[in-house]
């Protein structure tokens, strides 16, 4: 008996119009690689992006660097809203144009700038092909949102992506595997690899889904930032040493100072200099928590949430 062929999945674009479309981008655009323009053109993985985030339709898609649509064209079908911020004019018009006479034309509006720049409307899920050069900068504007996106889905290089995932003791664990797990869930959901793209970018790339935690932590986030940036100076060494720096204790002699002066107290005794007040309350601080000898990279969340709130006990701040 003859055997049944086995059925091909092509990851050549779905229509003639398509291939139409990409030809045409071809010979117009030069694509600015410094703006981070690497066109997924892959529809399987276009699709599985689309997919993950699990869109409703009462929902409002948040999409950052749309370029030239290939992922909006499959949001709008299921989105009952896109907002599609764009820095380059030129993939403005090509994403205008591509909508036009569909019905998704009158579900997307356009944002002309940079996204760090720009005040966002509510939205419900984030979706991103990522510019490499503000990955972070964007993960902490989603985080501190007013109203954070239920879920975004996002795509960045893989080593970034390794460390958003990164644990204690793990070689890529650092200040921002720290400090996203501190306020959101983080799961890998696929590799993507770097021929998948026009051009194809000189790294390998990975998805992620980012879920901000509904119950939001009590703490200040440039508080905890700050402490994070200070004991993650060098995360092999031990965390007295990052508070040994004379420009972090003039920062922190600041903050001291201005606490006492928000709080209308003075000087328990003025014969000794703010520098060994200060010195003297990092100390303190950590020898009772234990921590002094440890290392941040191998420290975890109520690691860091001791020592921040033992801080604050005695008065120093970290913003």
């Amino acid at each position: 008996m003859a055997k049944a062929a086995k059925k091909k999945y092509s990851t050549a674009p779905t229509s003639a119009k398509q291939v139409a479309a990409e030809k045409h981008l071809s010979s117009v655009f030069k694509f600015n690689t410094d703006l981070g323009q690497h066109i997924l053109k892959n529809p399987l993985v276009a699709q599985g992006i689309v997919d993950k985030a699990n869109i409703k339709p009462s929902d409002i898609v948040l999409e950052v660097g749309p370029g030239t649509g290939n992922l909006t064209v499959r949001i709008l079908e299921q989105a009952r809203k896109v907002v599609a911020v764009e820095m380059d004019p030129r993939m403005a018009a090509e994403l205008t144009k591509r909508v036009h006479g569909t019905s998704g034309e009158k579900k997307l509006e356009i944002l002309l700038g940079d996204f760090m720049k720009t005040d966002l409307p509510y939205f419900d899920i984030c979706i991103s092909n990522t510019p490499y050069q503000i990955s972070s900068p964007l993960v902490f504007k989603l985080i501190n949102q007013p109203n954070p996106p239920r879920v975004s889905i996002l795509m960045f290089q893989r080593e970034f992506a390794l460390r958003l995932l990164a644990r204690p003791g793990d070689s890529l664990y650092c200040r921002l595997s720290a400090n996203v797990q501190m306020w959101a869930n983080v799961t890998h959901i696929m590799k993507v690899g770097r021929n998948n793209f026009r051009p194809p970018p000189q790294v390998e790339s990975s998805v992620v889904r980012i879920e901000i935690k509904t119950q939001r932590p009590q703490v200040d986030f440039n508080e905890w930032d700050g402490l994070l940036r200070i004991v993650f100076v060098r995360k092999n060494r031990t965390i007295s040493a990052g508070f040994k720096s004379s420009t972090i204790l003039q920062i922190l002699e600041k903050n001291y100072k201005t606490y006492l002066a928000m709080n209308n107290q003075m000087l328990d005794d003025e014969t000794v200099s703010l520098t060994d007040i200060v010195k003297n309350k990092i100390e303190t601080v950590l020898k009772e928590t234990k921590l002094s000898d440890k290392r941040a990279g191998k420290c975890d969340q109520n690691d860091f949430l001791k020592l921040l709130f033992a801080f604050h006990q005695v008065g120093i701040h970290f913003s």
